[in-house]
């Protein structure tokens, strides 16, 4: 078994330990009120964007997401700039935090302890127990978010029993044999799209794509047909699923909470790249960690 679904499978734990946290209420997570700027890269960007989505839905305040790389420093004023950032270590993310001016709070959220970004950012927050062997990030990601909205106040208690349910459940298995596969998403399930699209893209080098559901039908609906498969994280807009079914493409529809539904996907993930002979713990081309000299 590859590290990557022993990580995988781990899940419902480390979602457990990540609800104990939250109920500590954490200095590193943003207060409510705070102006807030969320940064990361790959998939902790895509974390970033649903965290952002949610807690400005929850009424927590005002709530970008930026790549690390882009943060437009001091022309745009922030009370918090918080990073995901697994590795500790990414140079965009310590270039971007160096930047923040002088008074804004910096917090990290990491599962590497002793790295540069516990010297470069005010408030640490370490999440070690759902750190990876492998380089595609699968538990930690998804372990951040379940506890950045249990600090927003969602009742999220019973999303470990449903992502051990995820575990064994059957695959579309449509999904499993299409040649294409595109990820939709509404509010903050977009950023679940994008990141099942890099876990794909990732692991068994296969063609995904991924975007707003809405947007779908603005052009890339034209790459549909009977060999490509559509996944919906979350509610699907009117009309939308006719439009997919009328092309010959396999649907699937989620019908839990998206991050939930996210391990169905890295699931099928791991199960198309071993069938092809790729390793899906080491993604060619890919690093831990992104270090520029």
């Amino acid at each position: 078994m590859s590290h990557t679904n022993e990580e995988i499978a781990s899940q419902p734990d480390c979602w457990r330990r990540a609800l104990d946290i939250a109920a500590t209420a954490p200095e590193a997570l943003p207060l409510r009120g705070e102006r807030v700027a969320v940064i990361g890269c790959g998939t902790s960007y895509y974390m970033a964007q649903s965290y952002a989505a949610l807690r400005e839905a929850a009424g927590q305040g005002e709530t970008d997401a930026w790549p690390a790389s882009e943060l437009p420093g001091v022309r745009r004023r922030y009370d918090r700039v918080l990073a995901l950032c697994r590795s500790g270590t990414t140079t965009e993310v310590l270039e971007a935090l160096a930047r923040v001016p002088a008074g804004t709070v910096t917090s990290v959220i990491t599962a590497t302890p002793g790295t540069p970004v516990y010297q470069t950012a005010n408030h640490v927050l370490l999440l070690d127990f759902a750190d990876e062997v492998s380089v595609v990030q699968t538990r930690f990601p998804t372990t951040q978010l379940v506890l950045l909205r249990a600090a927003l106040g969602e009742d999220v208690s019973g999303l470990p029993a449903l992502a051990e349910q995820a575990l064994t459940e059957e695959l579309p298995e449509g999904v499993l044999r299409a040649r294409q596969i595109t990820f939709l998403g509404t509010g903050w399930s977009t950023g679940i799209a994008h990141e099942a699209a890099l876990k794909f893209r990732e692991t068994s080098r296969g063609w995904t794509e991924s975007y707003s559901a809405m947007e779908y039908r603005h052009g890339p609906v034209s790459i549909a047909d009977h060999d490509t498969a559509v996944w919906v994280f979350g509610p699907a807009p009117e009309g939308l699923a006719d439009q997919v079914l009328a092309t010959g493409a396999t649907l699937v529809l989620s019908t839990v909470d998206p991050i939930v539904d996210l391990i169905r996907a890295q699931r099928v993930a791991v199960r198309v790249a071993v069938a092809q002979g790729v390793n899906p713990d080491r993604p060619r081309g890919v690093t831990r960690s992104i270090i520029l000299t």
